[in-house]
Formats: C-alpha cells, sequence, structure tokens
C-alpha cells in the first residue's frame, strides 16, 4: 500500500533531510554536516559569503570560512570533485568515486573542449614538474590559446590540469584565495581509500540508495540527479532489484505524485519535528532549493538565479537570497558585502504573495542580517530600500 505524505509532512521531512529544520546554534562539527548533506557544492561567486561557506553556516552559525579549507588541506578529510557542480565530498567516499573518474574519462576523450590539451606525454611533463616542485596552481603554467577564446575555453595547460583532475589523476591539494592547488591524487588520498575496488554495481547501489536517504523522498530522475554519478538507465535497473518504499507526495498546490521514501521513512513521519521559526537567509546554491522545480513543487516558492541573465530582463536581481521562516518561503532580498567600508548593502527586498511583514518578522529579518554580517567581519548594514518596518 502506497504511504501518502501531506504537503506539510513533505516540507518538513526536506528541510529535516538537509539539515536546516532545526535552530543553527550549538556545538559544531563541519564534518557531521558535510556527511549529512552528501557533498557541498563549491561556487566562486563571493556576494556576501561563497556558497559553500554560506551553506554550512546556515546549518551551525558557529561556522567560520577557513575551516573548509583546514579539512581539506590539513586534516584531508575531504576531498574535491565533480556531484551537479564542483563540491566538497568527504574523504571516505573515494572509493564509491570511480566510476565517476571514469565517466568523466569516457566524457572528455570525446569532447571538442580537450581536443588541444597537450597528449599523454606533455601531460606527464606536468604531473613531473608537480612531483618535483609539491602542489601548483594553473597560475605556475603558461602556455596560450590556439584559437579564439570563448566564454568556456581554456589554455592547454589548464585543460590537461583539468582533465587529469577529472579522471583523478590529480587532485586538489589545497585552495588560496579560492584559486586550486593541484596535486598528486597519490600524496593526497590515502592509500587505503585510493587503493580499494568496488564493483560497478555496487557503487551504482551506494550511489542510489545514499541519495535516496540524503533526499528522504524522492523521484528517481531526483536520486539519478543527486550525486550526478549515474545514468537514468542505471538508477532504473537499480531501483528494479531495490526493495524501495512508494509514496505519494502532496505538492503545495494540493496535487499528488509518485514518488520513494528513504529505508526509515515511517520512522522519520512519526518522529518529525516543526522547523525552526528562526527567519534565515539561504543561499541561491543550497541544496534545499537547488532543484528549482522541486522547490515550486513542494513549497509554491518560484525561484531563479539571474547572474547569467541581463540586468534589463532581470525580475529580481543579479545574487538574489531566498528568506525561509519555518516550513514557507516567505521572500527574498538582494543584499551586497562591501567589505572595504565593513558594510552589507540592502538593494532590494521582497514579500511573497500572501505574506505580510509583522513586527516580529522585521526583527528577525534584522536579526540575520546582522548575523550574517558577523558571520563576514561586517560591521554594518545599511539599506538602500525602503526597510519593512516603514510599512508596519
Amino acid at each position: 500500500m502506497t504511504l501518502k505524505i501531506n504537503n506539510q509532512c513533505a516540507r518538513k521531512l526536506w528541510l529535516s533531510a538537509h539539515g536546516i529544520a532545526k535552530a543553527p546554534t550549538g556545538p559544531l562539527d563541519v564534518m557531521q554536516i558535510v556527511r549529512k548533506l552528501g557533498f557541498v557544492q563549491l561556487d566562486t561567486i563571493r556576494v556576501i559569503s561563497r556558497a559553500h561557506h554560506h551553506i554550512i553556516w546556515s546549518r551551525n552559525q558557529n561556522y567560520r570560512e577557513p575551516m573548509l579549507n583546514k579539512l581539506m588541506a590539513d586534516k584531508r578529510a575531504v576531498f574535491e570533485h565533480y556531484t551537479h557542480d564542483a563540491s566538497i565530498l568527504p574523504m571516505e567516499y573515494y572509493p564509491m568515486w570511480q566510476r565517476q573518474f571514469e565517466r568523466h574519462k569516457n566524457q572528455l576523450d570525446r569532447s571538442k573542449y580537450y581536443a588541444s590539451m597537450p597528449d599523454e606525454a606533455g601531460r606527464e611533463l606536468i604531473k613531473q614538474r608537480i612531483a618535483n616542485e609539491g602542489p601548483l596552481s594553473t597560475h605556475a603554467f603558461e602556455t596560450k590559446r590556439s584559437a579564439p577564446k570563448e566564454m568556456w575555453s581554456r589554455p592547454p595547460h589548464k585543460q590537461a590540469l583539468d582533465y587529469m583532475w577529472y579522471i583523478g589523476e590529480l587532485s586538489t591539494s589545497h585552495r588560496k584565495n579560492f584559486a586550486k592547488f593541484y596535486d598528486l591524487s597519490t600524496r593526497v588520498i590515502p592509500d587505503d581509500l585510493r587503493t580499494q575496488s568496488h564493483t560497478d554495481k555496487d557503487q551504482i547501489n551506494w550511489l542510489c540508495q545514499s541519495a535516496l536517504d540524503r533526499l528522504g523522498i524522492a523521484t528517481l530522475g531526483e536520486i539519478q540527479r543527486f550525486w550526478g554519478a549515474v545514468d537514468a538507465r542505471e538508477v532504473k535497473t537499480w531501483a528494479a532489484s531495490a526493495q524501495l518504499t512508494p509514496v505519494s507526495v502532496q505538492a503545495a498546490d494540493g496535487s499528488w505524485s509518485d514518488a520513494y521514501g528513504a529505508h526509515d521513512i515511517e520512522s522519520r513521519l512519526l518522529n518529525i519535528e516543526n522547523p525552526t521559526t528562526r527567519l534565515r537567509i539561504l543561499n541561491p546554491f543550497d541544496p534545499v532549493i537547488r532543484d528549482r522545480t522541486r522547490l515550486e513543487r513542494l513549497f509554491g516558492f518560484d525561484y531563479r538565479i539571474e547572474i547569467f541573465v541581463p540586468a534589463e530582463k532581470r525580475k529580481w536581481g543579479y545574487y538574489v537570497f531566498p528568506l525561509l521562516e519555518a516550513d514557507k518561503f516567505i521572500g527574498r532580498i538582494e543584499a551586497k558585502a562591501d567589505r572595504q567600508s565593513s558594510v552589507i548593502n540592502v538593494l532590494n527586498v521582497w514579500v511573497e504573495l500572501n505574506v505580510k511583514w509583522t513586527r516580529a518578522r522585521v526583527v528577525k529579518l534584522d536579526a540575520e542580517l546582522n548575523r550574517l554580517a558577523r558571520f563576514v567581519s561586517i560591521s554594518d548594514v545599511k539599506w538602500h530600500c525602503t526597510h519593512p518596518s516603514t510599512s508596519l
């Protein structure tokens, strides 16, 4: 019999599964956060704080930016690779990532974007430099593009470094001012993890089951997209032999759709808790909102990031943060840090239809902005639009 999950429960399950239901306080365990999420997406853009730092801070506001690089560079507790995008993953997952290296090799060997990179002998010379000199960034090399510069084009040495990183021959040693430093994987990845061997079937089983466990409730397509390391056929084959719990999930508009529940879905429903009423300013790349279609289906919140949209065509703004209160997205805010002046400038704020500013809500927004400022060592918040308190 199919388990039915109403919309309110589905929203609470989703927030709990992604570690955002509880107040972001208490003892800090960064690795526990990374493991619960599965991975943390990296992003270069720093409007206030880069996405990976903001994502972890949203789950525990005792977190500070240098902590993640220490986990990578000093403790070797995480490694960096590609899920749906560049991400940080727990080091113990490395053995289950072997098929991802092979998948990338097959894809890149056919890609025209890597046709001009150095051949195998040339790549060996790059690895020899790294072996002799230690971790190197792309700035340590100098080659020029042979074709006109395009948006995603890379000089040959950068193509070679990325190619060897994608296929697992090189690993990220550390980052400095977000610049990636490449080292030999034999010097970054512990031997016991790097040399482990698992069948392709075992890796697929682990990837699919661990995705469903982290999502809580998901369709096969959502399971596939979680790690970005299996294809639709492989997920379908896995599902045919796995003992999955079918569920029917109610959307924000009242409609119902079929999905599957985690192995402990009934226990999760029995122990479901109300999310904190604390107002949260989430990052646009937060895993809670990464799947925009699912976000709209579960929460009725239509959100798009507009960094690649020309300014004159943007509906909201370049980098707009969603506002979460309890289990509802109540609005969005456009804010930008000016570190030189030590100020966060609030450019715009919007509430959703049928949401009103109350005195308590305004106080919570101001408090969260001040917490965000302290997180990035900024001393002041300035409003360049109408403060919502004026409408009370």
